[in-house]
């Protein structure tokens, strides 16, 4: 629901407020007031192509804004594009501002957005019926949903069995379209597997074990030197540190026989003793195992200039620097990962035979659910075409109205809501030939034909809706705000009195803002603005707003009679008033 439309600087308005309510607001004023300048600055702030020539004379830039309730729709578009609710969680704020010099800015709650996102809004939030075009063109998505609210029909079933064929297909497409660069990747991916596994890989840290052997290797008489030398001087040589300790320790053994405090020195050094003792020992058994081998030491380098290239083609973290370990590591990752991806494609023909049967269920599943929507839409199309055909009648129209409903059964055409084409057809005068909708060239007429499928839909949604719950099928939403500009042209009697009725009966299920000329209409709001245009200082300015019981009986009045007001016509608005009620 519209909540609040501000115009600053725009046209021949200085500065107006307009707050709407729900059910059925109208705007009234003298021809030339400036009605429909402010269904305009809806349209822009809907997504609406901009003009500087809007922006009033002298002014550097003309700001509009408005405020919608928000529905599902609208705050998932806002997620989707990045914009927060913020303080607006319930409401969603449109501001356009447009420079004297044509540049221009669009805001949605107070955050800077483009006005492509106005536009995809748009259909979320109101549908705007002009003299020159329906902004949100009433297009066959349209046209499918008014006639799948008509009938209280649910395109779930449908929707869930395309989701599922369409997924299948997508998976069964990029198979076959990669297939061919899969054949050319297998004999790499094969080369590569083959490759690491040849190399046998021990375990990670095969390479650090490797260079720690070959240091050893390397320098096999220094350390064997060392190893002995060592060994010499604390068990074998003559002044040996064992030697030197087991004769020190009887000496303070014998100390400690008749004085206590040498009992814990003796205990160091039996302790002392016993450590070089073992570390004699493992000097030895290691001098033993030190051994100069020129062929193991080249099979080292070789495998180590092997395990190298392996490192510098595969791991990410390269020979020579920290963490080789760890690139040994993805070496094997990468080769179990190249075996793993050839053993998909050698199993590509189960692949896509398993895809290929579940593609031909899931077809066949979602034709069953389309042809049932088909059969549907089809009686739901013949109820409406006569519903809506004496709705039609009703506003000073003589009309032939079809819903055609065209199944294509090619999967190019299938989609969440059926493979159905919806088109309304109309032919407005005797003799001529049925044509779609948007042909009409009266924009009033399109109009009033728009109200007329807007009734005959909400008259029977209840019943329909109610329907649908029965069979466990969900509703569809409440419709979003309409626009009508200036219904009421060609008509007037009893066929304006028609139109009124038809928008009141309409605005108990939406909100609709409408203008009009003729007072059989704006007795029937729920809400009436007057918009009015006076000269100020000079400058011409218009102003709306909303009127009481009062002020709406002397503008009914107006309208019947004209500028001077009589007595009659004061009477004749207050029973048209009391009527419409």
């Amino acid at each position: 629901m519209l909540l609040e439309l501000r115009a600053e600087n725009y046209a021949v308005i200085d500065q107006a407020v307009a707050s709407f309510g729900p059910g059925l607001n109208l705007l009234t004023g003298e021809t030339g007031a400036g009605k429909s300048i402010l269904i305009d600055a809806l349209a822009l702030l809907l997504g609406g192509k901009a003009s500087s020539d809007v922006v009033r004379h002298g002014a550097e830039k003309a700001v509009l804004s408005c405020v919608f309730e928000s529905t599902t729709g609208a705050a998932a578009i806002l997620d989707a594009n990045g914009i927060d609710a913020g303080a607006f969680s319930d409401d969603i704020l449109l501001r356009r501002e447009i420079a004297a010099g044509g540049k221009g800015r669009a805001f949605v709650n107070n955050q800077p957005a483009t006005v492509a996102v106005l536009r995809e809004l748009a259909p979320e939030l109101g549908l705007i019926h002009t003299q020159g075009e329906t902004l949100g063109s009433f297009d066959q998505a349209q046209q499918r949903t008014l006639l799948d609210r008509f009938g209280g029909l649910s395109s779930d079933d449908t929707a869930q069995a395309y989701a599922a064929w369409r997924s299948t297909s997508v998976q069964l497409e990029e198979l076959l379209h990669t297939e061919q660069d899969r054949l050319r990747m297998a004999d790499r991916w094969r080369f590569q597997a083959r490759e690491i596994a040849d190399a046998q890989l021990a375990a990670e840290d095969e390479d650090a074990q490797l260079e720690a052997e070959k240091r050893v290797l390397a320098n096999a008489e220094k350390l064997y030197t060392a190893a002995m030398s060592a060994h010499d001087l604390l068990y074998e040589s003559e002044g040996a540190a064992e030697t030197t300790l087991t004769a020190a320790l009887r000496h303070v053994e014998e100390l400690a026989k008749y004085d206590p405090r040498f009992a814990e020195p003796a205990q160091q050094l039996a302790a002392a003793k016993a450590a070089v003792e073992d570390v004699s020992a493992e000097l030895r058994d290691y001098s033993e195992k030190v051994h100069a081998s020129p062929d193991r030491l080249a099979e080292i380098e070789d495998r180590l200039a092997a395990l190298d290239r392996l490192k510098r083609k595969y791991g990410q973290t390269g020979a020579g620097q920290t963490g080789a370990g760890q690139a040994l590591a993805e070496v094997i990752r990468f080769g179990e990962e190249a075996a793993h991806r050839l053993a998909e494609v050698e199993s590509r023909d189960a692949l896509v035979a398993e895809l290929k049967a579940r593609q031909a269920q899931q077809a066949a599943a979602y034709e069953s659910a389309a042809a049932e929507l088909t059969a549907a839409r089809t009686a739901a199309a013949a109820r409406l075409e006569k519903l809506a055909t004496a709705q039609i009648n009703d506003l000073a129209m003589q009309v032939r109205f079809e819903v055609e409903v065209t199944p294509a059964h090619e999967p190019a055409a299938w989609s969440a809501h059926g493979w159905d084409a919806i088109e309304y057809l109309i032919a407005t005068n005797a003799g001529e030939p049925l044509k779609p909708l948007d042909q009409i060239a009266s924009g009033g007429e399109m109009s009033r034909v728009m109200l007329a499928l807007k009734v005959t839909v909400e008259e029977s949604f209840a019943v329909a809706s109610g329907s649908a719950k029965r069979r466990g099928k969900a509703t569809l939403p409440t419709p979003r705000m309409l626009v009508f500009d200036e219904i009421d042209i060609g008509i007037g009697g009893r066929a304006a009195d028609a139109v009124g009725r038809k928008l009141k009966t309409l605005s108990k299920r939406q909100q609709l803002v409408c203008i009009t000329h003729l007072p059989q209409i704006a007795a029937f709001a729920d809400q009436h603005f007057l918009i009015e245009k006076a000269d100020r200082d000079g400058r011409t300015r218009t102003t709306i707003r909303r009127m009481d019981e009062a002020e709406r009986t002397q503008e009914i009045a107006r309208m019947l009679s004209g500028a001077k007001l009589t007595e009659t016509s004061l009477e004749h608005a207050r029973h048209m008033l009391q009527t419409s009620r």
